[in-house]
């Protein structure tokens, strides 16, 4: 039996739904997913609310999307940014794209949720002594005591402190991740100048894992293996320079403090 052929929606509708499509699209990918997922949630968005076909192109800059109703195409190219990673609004887009392939959401109700997603964010202190306290967890995990913890736990938080700062001012990331490599290395230097702890090292290591870009690193992988390699080389490429820039502040603290435990 063939399957019949979907009816051609009017023009006005199908450029409704290819924004809405487009727009699914961007949120995923500027808050940390992978661009399978971009593409998946977007194609099935634009099938679920009655388009015959959506086409879904990704670079490491720009989403292209090109819907077909009624032999009638619609093409739209839209630049993403990072937003930064936040699994909230990846998850709230597909909840949204699911239902619509369940029906329980028409091309207005699918528009409201999507302009109504607010990314959830803990507040900056939480996230400031959370991350503190995480980096002196792996201070004591390499052996650190007490008081190298203390230090591990002042230097993270306060490094955490200046990357909001700088975050919340729009600096490049490349600066960001610099200057706070610089100052989470600067403070760990202290344990080594003044003999606080038993394992300096450990502090200076375990300060700076915070700067560790390990998202964009996963999703650099995944994109190459499951076939966007340009994406994915972007992303390897943009988290390389983040590791380098972090490594540039931390060899700049170590110079200025002179201390060559690692040097």
């Amino acid at each position: 039996m063939s399957r019949p052929s979907p009816i051609a929606l009017p023009e006005t509708e199908q450029r409704e739904i290819t924004r809405l499509c487009v727009l699914s699209g961007l949120l995923v990918l500027q808050h940390g997913a992978e661009s399978a997922l971009a593409e998946s949630v977007a194609s099935r968005l634009g099938l679920a609310l009655g388009l015959e076909s959506v086409e879904v192109g990704i670079s490491s800059s720009y989403l292209t999307l090109t819907t077909l109703s009624g032999g009638h195409c619609i093409t739209t190219l839209r630049r993403h940014m990072d937003r930064g990673i936040n699994m909230h609004v990846v998850t709230e887009v597909q909840r949204t794209m699911l239902m619509a392939e369940s029906g329980q959401a028409d091309a207005s109700e699918v528009g409201r949720r999507l302009s109504s997603i607010v990314p959830l964010r803990y507040p900056k202190p939480v996230v400031a002594v959370m991350i503190g306290l995480s980096c002196a967890s792996f201070c004591r995990l390499m052996g650190g005591d007490l008081a190298s913890c203390a230090m591990t736990f002042a230097s993270s938080a306060s490094a955490m402190v200046v990357r909001q700062v700088l975050a919340a001012r729009h600096f490049n990331p490349l600066v960001t991740f610099g200057a706070t490599a610089f100052v989470a290395t600067s403070i760990a230097c202290q344990a080594s100048l003044h003999g606080i702890g038993n394992n300096p090292t450990s502090v200076m290591a375990a300060s700076v894992l915070l700067l560790i870009p390990g998202f964009p690193l996963i999703n650099a992988v995944s994109d190459m293996v499951k076939g966007y390699v340009n994406t994915g080389m972007a992303r390897w490429t943009l988290a390389t320079l983040l590791i380098l820039s972090t490594s540039v502040g931390i060899l700049l603290a170590l110079t200025l403090w002179k201390v060559k435990i690692w040097i």
